[in-house]
């Protein structure tokens, strides 16, 4: 079976607003969920390894389902979320997936850690598989190979969105726009219905727009592994 590495965030607060954020829950649960069932080893990483928080907003009821509230009771998965490896301390080569997960807190601390750029880009070159949720999407836009050229140059792929950002009137909060700094690095940026589940495939690279995505993003995931036996 595969071992695949999740990265969540150290981030627990938006630098300049009071208000919480950390791990997205659901976009961790449901993609772990769906790689554990098919017998797949996971380990968690963080840029600075240790505790990742959940964002609060992430747990009202709105947004969490039986699924969810399942794995925010297991204390074995919370332990890990707490005890998180750090990105320094990886072997790119012990892995056969990378996934990013979201939550908002990704947007100061995904996009310039060369140690998790560096292992995201190795897995790929040795034929793994790269995969990214909502705004753990940010975590590829700076990832290249030797020969500097951006990974996600002239590939298709998702994240999310402008419009979903300004619908929950954080745009104006984060430094950038997850969309529009894929944009930026060379991605052919494509885009579903606001928070609807979608997912963009393009060769092993694996895109997933917003929280709805995050089972989807797995589903894709176990078809790449799975083409490989």
């Amino acid at each position: 079976m595969a071992n695949i590495l999740v990265v969540v965030t150290n981030v627990s607060k938006y630098p300049e607003l009071e208000r919480a954020t950390g791990l997205w829950l659901g976009e961790a649960v449901h993609f772990v969920d769906k790689m554990e069932k098919e017998g797949h080893k996971i380990d968690y990483v963080s840029p600075n390894g240790g505790y990742t928080s959940i964002d609060p907003h992430s747990l009202e009821k709105d947004s969490m389902t039986e699924l969810d509230w399942k794995y925010y009771q297991n204390n074995q998965f919370l332990n890990k979320l707490g005890t998180t490896l750090a990105a320094e301390d990886i072997n790119p080569e012990d892995y056969d997936v990378i996934y990013y997960t979201g939550g908002h807190g990704v947007m100061w601390d995904y996009p310039e850690n060369e140690k998790l750029q560096n292992i995201a880009m190795k897995i790929y070159e040795n034929g793994g598989i790269v995969s990214a949720v909502c705004h753990g999407s940010i975590g590829l836009v700076n990832i290249k190979n030797e020969a500097g050229e951006y990974l996600i140059a002239n590939k298709k792929v998702t994240g999310f969105a402008n419009t979903e950002e300004r619908a929950i009137e954080l745009d104006k909060v984060v430094p950038f726009l997850t969309e529009d700094e894929l944009v930026k690095k060379g991605a052919n940026y494509v885009k579903g219905n606001d928070w609807a589940p979608f997912v963009i495939v393009d060769d092993h690279l694996v895109t997933g727009q917003n929280p709805a995505s995050g089972g989807e993003v797995a589903e894709e995931v176990i078809k790449l592994l799975n083409s490989k036996r």
